[in-house]
């Protein structure tokens, strides 16, 4: 289309250099998280996301504590955001409490769902690791089996797991604490929730699995906030599909090394 329009890709780039994109006023709801972007300003970037209406409202260079301190510092309206929704990393914690006076912290489900996750592989892959070749490749194959939800397996599936949870009794014990931990996430309200939670943080002392320890020390730290997210419906979900989009800006420009081009393309793009 350049081509046909008998401009340049200089041309354009110097034109692009011209458009500018700046936020004056937080939603009442705000999404934080990072993504790789590695340009001249680093390797991870901060993506700032209004999640009720889906629109990407910048793009940040740092996601340091001292940087983000100045940069929200600028807006008038912080007694206004409401809610936050982040990932497990302190300095956005320590950031809302800071200048965020009426905001409640809410973390994404995804990532303390996926901490769980990876508690449970690594009992299986330490379990792995221990049994006979064609024993360990077995219970490889049956990750997926594993981490499926029981309700969801035929009767041949759940045959199978029963047999699986037989090879050694610290799987037996963590596929419990993975499901009793997915049972609280699937909770309906933040009581329930929080009844759940303590219920599980009591398994997790009666087992001593100690992959699930680290877990559970991170939910202790975290648990109010993790427990706001049983009040109503947000989450980075739609930060995930922004993430995603900004692969593909990535990968079809073969990379950028210049942030303030990157930053602009993404919000042209994305807003």
């Amino acid at each position: 289309m350049i081509s046909n329009l008998g401009i340049s890709t200089c041309t354009i780039t110097r034109i692009f250099d011209l458009v500018s994109y700046k936020l004056n006023d937080l939603p009442e709801v705000l999404s934080i998280d990072e993504f790789k972007g590695t340009t001249d300003k680093g390797k991870y970037h901060c993506i700032l996301v209004d999640p009720i209406k889906s629109k990407v409202l910048d793009i940040l260079d740092c996601r340091s504590l001292d940087f983000l301190l100045q940069y929200f510092s600028r807006f008038k309206n912080r007694d206004k955001v409401k809610y936050v929704v982040i990932d497990m990393w302190q300095p956005y914690k320590l950031v809302i409490q800071q200048l965020f006076p009426n905001a409640k912290i809410v973390i994404d489900r995804f990532h303390y769902v996926r901490n769980c996750i990876w508690a449970f592989e690594k009992v299986r892959k330490n379990l792995q690791k221990s049994l006979p070749y064609a024993k360990g490749k077995f219970l490889k194959n049956c990750k997926r089996l594993l981490l499926s939800h029981p309700s969801k397996l035929n009767p041949d599936g759940k045959m199978c797991l029963a047999n699986i949870l037989m090879f050694d009794d610290r799987l037996r014990l963590a596929y419990i604490l993975k499901e009793k931990f997915m049972e609280f996430v699937r909770s309906k309200n933040i009581s329930e929730a929080q009844d759940k939670l303590e219920q599980w943080l009591e398994l997790v002392r009666r087992y001593k699995i100690p992959e699930f320890f680290y877990l559970a020390k991170t939910i202790k730290n975290w648990k109010q906030d993790i427990l706001n997210s049983f009040i109503g419906p947000y989450s980075n979900a739609c930060v995930e599909g922004f993430n995603n989009k900004i692969k593909v800006l990535k990968r079809n420009a073969h990379g950028y090394r210049k942030f303030s081009r990157f930053r602009t393309r993404i919000l042209h793009c994305c807003s």
